[in-house]
């Protein structure tokens, strides 16, 4: 083991735990546990706000999945990436403050909460929360697999034992810390992640002899590496234009990421959010799949694309520094783990559990509930990513799609449409799950995501849940319509 490569990250790791059990004594301290265990209480400023927003977003598929790609594709990659630009932008200016004063008329803690009020309606509240635990839990295994693999390249250990630290280390402090442990720590961590990006990035151009030596080197051994289309010419103009969809506009429909625009504090806070997390987001997403694409010349031959980020940091930076760079990685993937797992949780525990098994449960009972369904969730999943793909970003794209084919319409329209009802979300869910499955079963390519006509797979369910969600709607408005 590279001691100096390791050291930093535990210190990282250490920091993590201190948080967690600094935000254990506000969860067991308030009054309404899951306010504050699910959401922190709704008190997150400007910059936490934009940083936990990052760090969630930007996880295990941006860090290792997404350069792992742009390793095998490209230059194409990285222009494909460059539509989550606007992710926060769009998140913050469709839901932010409209989000925010429903949530809290609704006293809602959880996306499918808020459903359950706008929609009174139990089949959209059970198809939700059986939405989010499935295709989170995939997205969740990606996370896993991802930190899994960081750790296997810079310790040595076996996939397995990597597999098996990374999971208790994110399971203690998720557990005992809650929400705000959650949002604090993703401030640090998009810090992190934001200037390990800047020394990688630059780091890597040095190392391959600058942008000019490194693009001769591309073109020599692919043409296709330096061009829009990818090393096999798979990424059209079209299918690359249909990931504004997926990575961009479509991202207001995942529950992990949407929840945090009912978390802010005021409307300052929001604005502030909105400006740095559009910039964090650009810097990294670029940085860190160019650093990937850059880095094939470097480091040619990688049998495990996933492995480009660690394997590339211990092969440009001293041992020392490189530690420091891979705690970016790291700490995207945890603080995206972390989400996607309260996330989970507290579907089966507020959605199905209190609203629906034991409405009566007290704060006490609630909490033990709560840390019991974590761990189970957490155990459950890192079982299922002891066989991980060949592509992280399989997984990560996977359950984006399904979320947004869930949840979009849904959401945006149960906003500002005041004809829209129960019949018009539950018909949304279900076109828009049933087709994003079936596509994505039987079309599938390349990396298990090419959709009809070419697009990505998740454009024709976005298109026919919001078909379904108007039509549906309109036809029964004569049986209810409930004005937000």
């Amino acid at each position: 083991m590279n001691w100096e490569t390791i050291v930093p990250l535990l210190i990282f790791i250490a920091v993590v735990f201190l948080i967690g059990f600094w935000s254990s004594k506000h969860v067991f301290s308030k009054s309404n546990f899951m306010q504050e265990y699910f959401l922190g209480s709704r008190e997150l400023g400007g910059l936490i706000l934009a940083m936990t927003m990052i760090a969630t977003y930007g996880s295990a598929s941006s860090f290792i999945g997404g350069p792992g790609a742009a390793y095998h594709e490209g230059l194409g990659w990285v222009l494909l990436s460059m539509s989550q630009v606007a992710t926060g932008y769009f998140i913050l200016m469709i839901l932010g403050k409209k989000f925010a004063i429903m949530a809290r008329k609704y006293d809602a803690v959880t996306l499918v909460d808020f459903f359950k009020k706008r929609y009174k309606s139990t089949p959209v509240v059970l198809i939700s929360a059986g939405s989010i635990i499935v295709f989170i839990f995939s997205a969740m295994a990606a996370q896993w697999v991802g930190g899994a693999r960081l750790i296997e390249v810079v310790t040595g250990l076996s996939y397995t034992s990597a597999l098996f630290i990374f999971a208790v280390a994110v399971l203690l402090y998720v557990i005992i810390g809650g929400f705000r442990a959650i949002a604090v720590t993703d401030a640090v961590q998009g810090l992190i992640m934001f200037f390990g990006t800047l020394v990688l990035l630059v780091a890597t151009i040095i190392a391959g002899g600058g942008m000019g030596n490194i693009m001769s080197d591309l073109a020599a051994e692919n043409e296709r590496l330096i061009s829009p289309f990818g090393a096999d010419g798979d990424l059209t103009a079209v299918y690359v234009s249909s990931f504004w969809i997926l990575v961009g506009v479509g991202v207001v429909g995942l529950p992990q990421v949407a929840v945090r625009a009912m978390s802010y504090k005021d409307s300052r806070s929001m604005h502030r959010a909105l400006i740095i997390g559009t910039f964090v987001v650009a810097f990294m997403m670029f940085g860190m799949h160019l650093a990937g694409a850059l880095a094939r010349p470097i480091i040619p031959g990688l049998e495990v694309a996933d492995n480009v980020m660690p394997t590339l940091a211990m092969t440009v930076l001293p041992a020392w520094l490189a530690g420091i760079v891979l705690a970016a990685p790291l700490a995207a993937i945890m603080s995206t783990v972390d989400a996607l797992l309260l996330m989970v949780s507290s579907a089966v525990v507020k959605d199905v559990y209190y609203n629906y098994i034991n409405p009566q449960a007290t704060d006490k009972k609630i909490r033990k509930v709560s840390i019991g369904v974590t761990a189970f969730l957490g155990i459950t999943v890192v079982l299922f990513a002891l066989s991980p793909p060949e592509f992280l970003i399989t997984l990560n794209l996977f359950a984006f799609g399904g979320l947004e084919a869930a949840f979009v319409w849904p959401l945006v329209l149960g906003l500002y449409w005041s004809k829209g009802n129960r019949y018009g979300a539950l018909a949304s869910m279900i076109l828009g799950i049933g087709s994003y499955i079936v596509i994505y079963i039987f079309i599938g390519e390349p990396f298990g995501q090419m959709g009809p006509f070419g697009m990505h797979s998740v454009v024709v369910p976005v298109v026919l849940s919001l078909i379904g969600y108007v039509l549906a709607s309109l036809a029964t408005q004569n049986k209810e319509g409930y004005a937000v």
